[in-house]
């Protein structure tokens, strides 16, 4: 004799099974439309590089590069003239260059003393400057045979970050400048017997960003 429960039961599970069937038909049907989607990519390579910054070096002594020959046995009135090339030989146009003086290794009234201490005159020529004393000197001294501007009015030799003017700050141009420092006729017995090293620091900063 078949209960009433099992019967009901056995049609429980019947409807059961035929859902899942039909749940598993439906999942099958949906991911078989799914992957019969049409489809399409296009792509390109965009390569980018990077420009540079870079300036020429200043450290050895060379034509049109005097600024690491230094002077010796200076009197009060004296001056010092050394050409220097500021010259970026990157690829990136500049905003500006900066100097920076400082006296870290040797120091003395020669550098602390803004009055009667060394004074320092920056000026650029627009061609390369001709240069008397080559190969025997110190002393140099200099003569511009082009246009002659001021890069720095006179000032106390220690600075930080002075920006230089009248300078081409387009990749690859040369900028032809004299330094010219002077111990004025002012500098009394005081300054006799002293000594400091100078390290100037030219600093190129790029121009401001564009559309490339």
């Amino acid at each position: 004799m078949i209960r009433k429960g099992h019967l009901a039961r056995k049609g429980l599970s019947r409807k059961v099974l035929l859902s899942a069937m039909l749940v598993s038909i439906a999942a099958t049907v949906a991911g078989v439309g799914a992957f019969a989607t049409f489809t399409d990519t296009a792509s390109v390579n965009q390569a980018n590089t990077s420009g540079t910054v870079t300036l020429n070096p200043i450290s050895a002594s060379g034509a049109n590069n005097r600024l690491s020959i230094g002077a010796t046995n200076i009197a009060s009135a004296d001056w010092i003239e050394r050409a220097v090339n500021i010259k970026n030989t990157g690829n990136i146009d500049l905003a500006d260059v900066k100097l920076t003086t400082t006296a870290p290794v040797t120091s003395s009234l020669l550098d602390i003393d803004v009055t009667d201490g060394l004074q320092m005159l920056i000026e650029k020529c627009s061609v390369a400057w001709t240069e008397a004393g080559a190969g025997a000197g110190p002393p140099y001294t200099y003569t511009c045979s082009g246009t002659t501007s001021t890069a720095l009015a006179s000032t106390s030799v220690i600075g930080a970050n002075r920006a230089l003017a009248n300078l081409s700050l387009t990749a690859g141009d040369d900028n032809f400048l004299r330094v010219k420092l002077t111990l004025p006729g002012t500098a009394g017995n005081t300054f006799k017997g002293l000594a400091s090293t100078i390290n100037y620091a030219f600093t190129a900063t790029q121009r401001a960003g564009q559309a490339k």
